[in-house]
């Protein structure tokens, strides 16, 4: 009795089940590889740019067939009040449905940060299509423009822009940031939101006629926006970054430029290796202070004078000039921070407060003032240490044989 009554249980169940529900066929989406937003033309609207890859054109054919471009993307834009409202309003040009899980990036325009992005956090964040690993960019540029700009090895413009940042982490040019950190950084207590920034610059291009010279457009890394709450308050370039990604991120090589040893006016170039960055939270008399001490080993890679890694003296002499290069610019970009912007992008509140939880409730109400009073005291350690098969350098032996 219990078997018969198990498949008869089965049998209704089964009734109840439907084939592919709530299916999407692939010819009915608009796949969207990259956004821009900017100001609308008036008063009040924004502008949403959407790149829409066009599978078919994309597979690096000479020539168009019918009802083809020959374009791997199609970019079209419209206008709104609000960005849901403007992206609705692309269903009046575009034939398919907008999907935006394959999307690799958004661009932001500087004067639409300026007035806040919480908007545009709050409606990607919501968007249950969208990874939240999309990376996220300000350009000084418009937005539109940008994204649309065919730029470096890549097929389609938005993957371009998204494998710029794959070197970050030893270019230090811009930080990595995905809509997932953005919006960590949007609701944390203490650290606020530091976005990378991306530009066009005008750069020779080989392929169309080099021999003319040229140009066009190309996208490049160039700093950082520092923000506080939802609004853009400065810019960062790229070379006062390095400073300011140690305290956030962990920078896998870099590179220093400094005076020789015996020749000042000549250089010597090191790579940053094997880094180790260490931030220490104190708390004396109600102030706040911080211990931060950066080990690295540093490797020679070019030498524009005579060194050798055997003389003793050459090595601690350019030891030296690593450290007091690194400690001027690190320092230089924290007062920036600090005393310009006052907005804590070094993420050090999330440091006090996990050493001193109790003493946190103290302060996170004007954690602001107390961020940019904070004495950040910082000690570099610099060690030469030679990965080269070259022990004796070009430009050293070249002199010795000279003097023989």
């Amino acid at each position: 009795m219990k078997r018969a009554n198990l498949i008869i249980l089965i049998i209704f169940s089964t009734l109840l089940l439907t084939a592919c529900v709530g299916k999407r066929e692939i010819n009915d989406l608009a796949l969207v590889m990259a956004v821009g937003i900017d100001k609308g033309s008036e008063d009040g609207k924004i502008k949403v740019t959407v790149q829409v890859s066009r599978p078919g054109d994309a597979r690096g054919q000479t020539g168009a067939p019918t009802g083809q471009s020959g374009e791997t993307t199609w970019n079209v834009e419209a206008e709104g009040e609000s960005i849901f409202e403007a992206i609705r309003n692309l269903t009046g040009v575009a034939s398919r449905r907008v999907f935006w899980a394959h999307n690799f990036i958004i661009v932001i325009n500087e004067e639409v940060a300026k007035e806040g992005i919480g908007d545009i956090v709050d409606f990607f964040t919501r968007n249950p299509e969208l990874r939240m690993r999309t990376l996220v960019a300000l350009t000084p540029d418009k937005a539109s423009e940008l994204t649309s700009t065919i730029t470096s090895l890549e097929v389609t413009p938005g993957e371009a822009l998204s494998k710029l940042f794959r070197y970050t982490n030893i270019s230090t040019l811009a930080p990595y940031t995905e809509i997932t950190d953005l919006l960590a950084a949007y609701l944390s207590e203490s650290s606020e939101p530091l976005l990378a920034r991306v530009s066009l610059k005008e750069r020779k291009i080989d392929g169309l006629k080099p021999e003319e010279g040229a140009k066009g457009n190309q996208v490049e890394l160039s700093g950082a926006g520092v923000f506080e709450n939802d609004k853009l308050v400065g810019v960062l370039q790229a070379d006062e970054l390095q400073g300011i990604i140690l305290f956030r991120d962990k920078i896998d090589s870099g590179v220093v430029v400094v005076s020789c040893p015996k020749e000042k006016n000549n250089n010597i170039s090191v790579e940053l290796n094997k880094q180790m960055f260490n931030v220490e939270p104190t708390y004396k008399n109600e102030e706040v202070g911080f211990n931060a001490k950066l080990d690295a080993s540093v490797t020679v890679v070019e030498a524009g004078c005579s060194f050798s890694i055997s003389n003793k003296d050459d090595v601690e002499q350019l030891e030296k000039a690593v450290e007091a290069k690194l400690r001027e610019d690190i320092n230089k970009s924290i007062e920036k921070i600090q005393k310009e912007y006052k907005t804590d992008v070094l993420e050090l509140g999330k440091v006090f407060q996990n050493k001193y939880p109790y003493e946190w409730r103290k302060v996170k109400k004007d954690w602001k003032n107390s961020f940019s009073a904070a004495d950040i005291n910082l000690t570099i350690h610099a060690s030469v240490d030679s990965g080269s098969l070259l022990f004796q350098p070009t430009i050293s032996g070249k002199e010795e044989r000279k003097e023989k």
